[in-house]
């Protein structure tokens, strides 16, 4: 099954032949002077702008080992990066490494265009971060290096928290935070009726999902002995997830409820949502940027979203992973930048920004360090979608993003989450 699924996941112009090409014992065994290839190394945006340092002493360090060598380091943004890479893949003209979000890199592992990686060229490895690591596994092989990690938590406007409740410190059990979102409701009611104490948009599916995962569901499970996924949103878990969300959303959106969560940053700088749930980089977008409103600088605040049973709420474990394309020449050298890059000295300058590590070891200071505790702490218990090979379609946010929308205008949860059982086993269990 493993790399037969290239039909399954539609990605234009891959050839199930990318994986015999990559670098031979011929050019690992040169001399390291005597290598004179170029290594493009395909990065995104953020690198660029906010640790544009590391990616220049990681070049530096690589050229004393290999002087001739030329690294070519290409920023990329999010919006049509995963296009260029798979126009790039079908011709032969494509990155050596590149990195990919963590739900990207189950599509390019099933059609055979990331190399495989040897965990004993990385020294973080026993310690990576779980929900990173199981992102770049299938079948017992690993296929990239966890960069760093992510998570989803409660971005609000502390003046507005504060005429509502009288403080601006957020609630940390969810009974006292809905009370101080009805307190918020009803004043933010007398200035501005489509004002938000909580927004949360309908179509949110990450945001439903983190009430599945703390109300003990999942999205769907693996049944060892049949050996194939079985969508699980009908369990009664889920449902009660699903339906706490709604509620949360039909209660506190005072705006359009059927949209997503793709512009709730601009809401917020707009002044027209009190809380959001988001992820921490979006705290900044907030007051910063094409859409930021610099006049809520310093009154933008992070902390855990309250989840319910008492318990903070599950997020979703984002972050980004670093690969070498199966085809690459110089494969070797790609995965020796990529352990140089990933590094725990260059983990510590990622620390030292407030991003979090790809490992367990030096996540841990940043549990209590005020600026990051709140998502630090929200990365060992968050949760991942299925490493189902069907999941790597785009099809299943759709899936869960209709689900929801027709639960917000009317269906019963049941009939809408038995329907979107049956199209998620379709997908997750599809075959070329």
């Amino acid at each position: 099954m493993k790399r037969k699924l290239i039909a399954a996941i539609g990605v234009a112009g891959m050839l199930m032949s990318v994986a015999a090409c990559g670098s031979d014992d011929k050019a690992s065994s040169q001399d390291p002077k005597d290598r004179k290839e170029d290594l493009t190394v395909w990065l995104m945006g953020e690198a660029q702008t906010t640790w544009p340092e590391l990616v220049k002493d990681v070049n530096s360090e690589f050229n004393k080992k290999y002087p001739n060598v030329k690294v070519k380091v290409q920023y990329q943004g999010w919006a049509d990066k995963v296009k260029k890479l798979d126009t790039s893949l079908g011709g032969d003209k494509f990155p050596d490494v590149v990195e990919l979000g963590n739900t990207e890199t189950m599509q390019y592992i099933l059609n055979g265009a990331l190399g495989e990686i040897d965990l004993k060229k990385h020294e973080n490895s026993d310690t990576w971060i779980k929900g990173l690591k199981d992102t770049c596994s299938f079948e017992g092989k690993v296929y990239c290096v966890p960069y760093y990690a992510s998570a989803r938590l409660a971005v609000y406007n502390k003046d507005m928290l504060k005429a509502g409740t009288g403080s601006d410190e957020l609630p940390q059990t969810e009974d006292e935070f809905l009370k101080a979102m009805d307190q918020v409701s009803t004043e933010l009611g007398k200035k501005d009726k489509r004002a938000s104490s909580l927004y949360f948009p309908g179509r949110y599916w990450y945001a439903a999902m983190s009430y599945v995962a703390a109300e003990g569901g999942q999205i769907a499970t693996y049944d060892d002995g049949k050996k194939e996924w079985k969508a699980s949103l009908s369990t009664p878990e889920a449902q009660k997830g699903i339906s706490h969300y709604v509620d949360l959303v039909k209660k506190y959106n005072k705006a359009d409820q059927t949209k997503d969560e793709q512009d709730h940053a601009n809401v917020m700088a707009n002044e027209k949502a009190a809380v959001i749930y988001g992820q921490a980089w979006e705290a900044g977008s907030v007051t910063t940027g094409d859409n930021g409103n610099p006049k809520l600088e310093g009154k933008i605040a992070t902390a855990g979203m309250p989840g319910p049973n008492g318990k903070a709420l599950p997020s979703f474990i984002g972050g980004s992973d670093l690969a070498t394309i199966s085809k690459s020449k110089v494969q070797d050298l790609g995965e020796e930048w990529i352990s140089l890059f990933t590094n725990a000295k260059s983990m510590d300058v990622l620390a030292s920004k407030n991003i979090l590590p790809n490992n367990e070891k030096q996540l841990e200071p940043l549990k209590a360090k005020p600026e990051t505790a709140a998502i630090a702490n929200a990365v060992p218990d968050a949760w991942f979608t299925p490493i189902a090979p069907g999941w790597a379609s785009v099809e299943k946010e759709e899936i869960l993003k209709n689900m929801l929308l027709e639960i917000i205008k009317g269906s019963s949860v049941a009939d809408a989450t038995k329907k979107a059982d049956e199209k998620i086993d379709a997908l997750i269990n599809k075959k070329a």
